[in-house]
């Protein structure tokens, strides 16, 4: 049963009514767990993947994938399902300069229920945590790592907030104040990566269980690049297979969730609204692989252009290694007036 509301009072449990645009009288699916494909190139910001609502043919996966913001210093609130009155209702997801409240729901890879632990705006740069992305270092220097947000082990997969077995949580006082703040509507690429999951029929859950056909892309919309992440050939199988961690095993590819490159770790909260810069003390990481153990400071950032990446070490690696090159319909974007993180 299902109930298409264009214009809906502000009447959520959670408190906030951002983008309300469906109401369902069936909750969501459980999140799925997937890993995460390697990151495009420097500038590109995690989308986790949800369930989104098709009418007649229910719920289907929209996949997780790498955007552009469509502006600098831009931060994504994810969307979410809420409980009120009898139905379960969509919240949409938007950009801003601080993440919003998006229902308690653990996403995975830095969205643990409230605020963003993946990463952080400092000038036009954006630096990435290590800990919680799948980040080549070669291709992305802007790294650090910061295991505070994975410290506490919490492998909920609930997809909605309030109703039976849904989360309990309510927005803070910051949160409701960042609902009132401008907000940036989803970029076109993600549009589309939306509306390519509606038609693929793989992707629904009458047909998979649970178990949709691609659970994340590299790219926004492109269901057949060479680091989608899709279902396992074995149909029943609780876990997802990505092509970077085919051989892990269920409880590893589980924490994946969390740690890409960390697979004992698992999905927890974090603990701040912004992405800003931790307080902690972090020690230098050096750019080399599978240093996970130590924490890095970032280097301030210089001006220069968005998304250009920081020079090599050497010339030899410039020329082996060529700029990571935007998808389709996706524009550099401009700086944003309020986005310094």
């Amino acid at each position: 049963m299902a109930t298409p509301l264009l214009a809906l009072p502000p009447t959520a449990n959670a408190g906030i009514s951002i983008g309300i645009g469906v109401s369902v009288g069936i909750p969501p699916p459980a999140l799925p767990v997937y890993a995460q494909p390697i990151i495009p190139g420097p500038g590109y910001i995690w989308t986790p993947g949800y369930w989104a609502w098709g009418g007649p043919d229910g719920y289907y996966w929209v996949p997780g994938t790498w955007v552009l913001p469509p502006q600098i210093g831009l931060l994504w609130t994810p969307g979410w399902w809420g409980w009120s009155d009898g139905f379960y209702r969509w919240h949409g997801g938007y950009w801003g300069t601080h993440v919003g409240f998006y229902g308690g729901v653990n996403y995975g890879y830095g969205y643990f229920g409230t605020g963003y632990g993946g990463g952080y705006w400092r000038g036009r740069d954006f630096y990435y945590n290590r800990a919680v992305n799948n980040v080549n270092i070669t291709n992305v220097r802007n790294v650090y790592v910061n295991k505070t947000v994975i410290n506490n082990v919490n492998v909920n997969r609930v997809s909605y907030n309030g109703g039976r077995g849904g989360i309990s949580v309510q927005p803070t006082a910051a949160q409701r104040e960042y609902a009132n703040q401008r907000r940036f509507q989803p970029t076109s690429v993600q549009t589309r990566q939306r509306e390519v999951a509606m038609q693929n029929p793989a992707q629904r859950f009458n047909s998979n269980r649970g178990h949709p056909a691609v659970f994340a892309t590299q790219h926004a919309g492109n269901f057949q690049g060479p680091h989608t992440v899709r279902a396992p050939a074995a149909a029943n199988s609780r876990m997802v297979a990505a092509p970077e961690r085919a051989n892990a095993m269920p409880a590893q590819r589980e924490r994946m969730m969390t740690a890409p490159n960390r697979s004992n770790r698992g999905m927890v909260e974090a603990p701040r609204e912004r992405a800003q810069p931790q307080a902690q003390s972090f020690r230098e990481e050096r750019a080399v692989p599978n240093r996970a153990s130590e924490y890095a400071r970032p280097e301030p950032a210089r001006e220069r252009g968005a998304y250009n990446r920081p020079q090599p070490r050497n010339r030899n690696a410039e020329r082996r290694q060529p700029p990571a090159r935007g998808e389709r319909g996706e524009k550099r974007p401009p700086r944003s007036s309020g986005g310094r993180g």
